[in-house]
């Protein structure tokens, strides 16, 4: 079931990977180094592709890997990560300028990413977009807790962001997620909150409007247009 947009949006729940930055190239440089330090075959591209956005547990169950051998990929890929893959990473052209704008138009902005939160903080810090987000860098909510190998899942961490969101007076009828994959659609609609995908991100084509996106913007500018026409 696909959700409706709000008449007014006041709170907007950002995904971070894909969305507000193009992680991909660190990503997936760091999964090919871990997956061979782990002594396990490299999956081809178009599958580590898979893998930007969603929990990284989840992406190695989905390829059929065991819990040891998702616990070993992930401690690899992890180690390599955070010394060259974590700012191997841009933020999408025109972001900072629609975060302005969606800020300056009274919208509070807050990050839910299955990203790892302590990974997730140090990305928003280091390309200055704490500057947009209420609270700064306590408006990041990412990932906490692995055990074999699985990342909580998205809905998780869109529950802790509403919950921020509601803190701060919103009401969850007027709140939108915005994001890039399937997982953010899913996760959001679990909550009642509807999404704009933005396709500028790593979905297959037709994945978010299959997934149920209330709308789609192709540009930063468009989206915050949308979220505040």
């Amino acid at each position: 079931m696909t959700l409706s947009l709000p008449r007014r949006i006041t709170h907007v729940l950002l995904d971070l990977d894909g969305t507000l930055t193009d992680s991909a190239p660190g990503i997936i440089a760091s999964l090919r180094v871990g997956f061979a330090d782990a002594g396990i075959d490299v999956p081809t591209d178009a599958v580590l592709q898979t893998f930007v956005g969603p929990p990284l547990g989840a992406s190695m169950t989905a390829i059929g890997l065991s819990d040891a051998d998702a616990d070993a990929a992930i401690t690899a890929y992890r180690r390599d990560y955070e010394k060259h893959g974590l700012f191997d990473n841009s933020v999408v052209p025109g972001f900072p300028e629609a975060l302005a704008e969606l800020g300056e138009a009274g919208v509070t902005l807050l990050v839910a990413t299955a990203k790892p939160e302590h990974y997730a903080r140090q990305v928003v810090e280091h390309f200055g977009l704490d500057q947009y987000l209420e609270g700064g860098l306590d408006g990041v909510h990412g990932a906490s807790g692995e055990a074999a190998g699985l990342v909580e899942g998205k809905e998780v961490v869109v529950e802790r962001a509403l919950a921020h969101a509601v803190a701060l007076g919103a009401d969850a009828g007027q709140t939108v997620m915005v994001g890039d994959r399937e997982h953010d659609v899913h996760a959001a609609a679990h909550h009642g909150v509807p999404t704009v995908g933005v396709t500028w991100g790593y979905a297959a084509p037709g994945e978010l409007e299959a997934a149920g996106a209330a709308a789609l913007a192709a540009t930063p500018a468009e989206l915050a247009k949308l979220l505040t026409s």
